[in-house]
């Protein structure tokens, strides 16, 4: 059986990364809370892990207090403007960069198309926004980041830890060195930022060299997030969404039930009149909508109706500001292709 790389992998790296000493951190070191012990003891009766390499490995873990800032919501309102978010990821440099992955990955990148029902663009959005194509990947190492958030971050913990438990396996499945895995301070790995369970899940050999490689294969990362979307219920041939107008605008009140509601489509498409909202399309009026609000502050505010891809693109990352920004990337690349 397959080992996670920790005492003999950790050495070698330990020489290799020697630097300052980490700055000391308010709670316990992980090696010697009782929190962690609880976490250890469940992966080796679960998952039949040595309790003494685990207990070694969380003794040269990391809390990285840097990490709980980033994740924690900003409260400036600004954080939450469509406008802002959507001019930091539909850039011109984004957007000749997409078409230019495009071009060097195209074979893929049609092959996914075809075996997935995923359109290129999407996947070449996606990856533009997760990581511009591959060039920032992240510099965390991917066992502190998850650390840091199974232990340290209540909000998320349970997610974290699962994440954590995910990670663990994926390095014990691939022979990796736990320590030298790199990603975002959430702990996503790789070209498109798959989270472990994401990877373990979803992730593919595309490139077909019996290895699957999310941080150094583009074609890998071009089947995985194909692969991803279409096990979240990508709907062939389907839009994503449609434009809309709420009377009144959002001053009105109506159309907040509908908002409430949440980016499920659940709404009959002939139901929208009844809420002030309108829109123009050839679907049928039973069609599943969901109505999206994307506000800007101190701007109109701009509405859209998600059908089931829209949604399924909240499965990659759960904002509708995430979603909007990839299919409006999405579509800049496409006709610069």
């Amino acid at each position: 059986m397959k080992r996670i790389c920790v005492l003999a992998c950790l050495f070698v790296s330990l020489a290799v990364q020697a630097g300052p000493p980490a700055a000391s951190h308010p709670s316990k070191p992980y090696g010697k809370r009782e929190d962690v012990h609880a976490f250890v003891r469940n992966m080796v009766e679960q998952h039949g892990f040595a309790e003494l390499e685990l207990l070694f490995l969380f003794s040269r873990a990391k809390r990285e207090a840097a990490i709980l800032t980033a994740i924690t919501p900003a409260k400036d309102p600004r954080a939450r403007s469509w406008a802002a978010y959507r001019a930091r990821f539909v850039t011109a440099a984004r957007i000749a960069e997409g078409a230019e992955f495009w071009r060097r990955h195209a074979a893929a990148l049609e092959r996914a198309a075809k075996e997935h029902g995923v359109p290129e663009e999407i996947i070449v959005a996606i990856i533009g926004v997760e990581t511009v194509y591959g060039r920032q990947m992240g510099t965390w190492r991917v066992i502190d980041a998850l650390s840091t958030l199974a232990f340290d971050y209540p909000p998320r913990a349970e997610f974290f830890r699962s994440e954590l438990e995910q990670y663990l396996l994926f390095a014990r499945d691939n022979g990796l060195d736990v320590f030298s895995v790199r990603g975002s301070y959430a702990g996503a790995i790789g070209i498109p930022q798959f989270m472990p369970g994401s990877y373990r899940r979803f992730a593919v050999d595309y490139d077909g060299d019996g290895a699957i490689d999310l941080r150094a294969s583009p074609s890998d990362a071009i089947g995985s997030v194909a692969n991803f979307l279409l096990k979240h219920g990508w709907q062939r041939g389907e839009r994503v969404h449609l434009p809309a107008r709420v009377a009144g605008g959002s001053t009105s009140e109506a159309h907040r039930a509908l908002v409430d509601a949440g980016i499920e489509p659940k709404t009959a498409l002939a139901e929208m009149k009844r809420y002030g909202v309108e829109t123009r399309t050839d679907l049928a009026l039973e069609t599943p909508v969901a109505l999206i609000e994307l506000a800007s502050p101190g701007a109109m505010t701009e509405y859209r109706l998600g059908l089931r891809n829209f949604y399924v693109l909240t499965r990659y990352n759960r904002s509708v500001l995430y979603a909007s920004a990839v299919f409006d990337l999405a579509q800049e690349i496409k006709s610069k292709r």
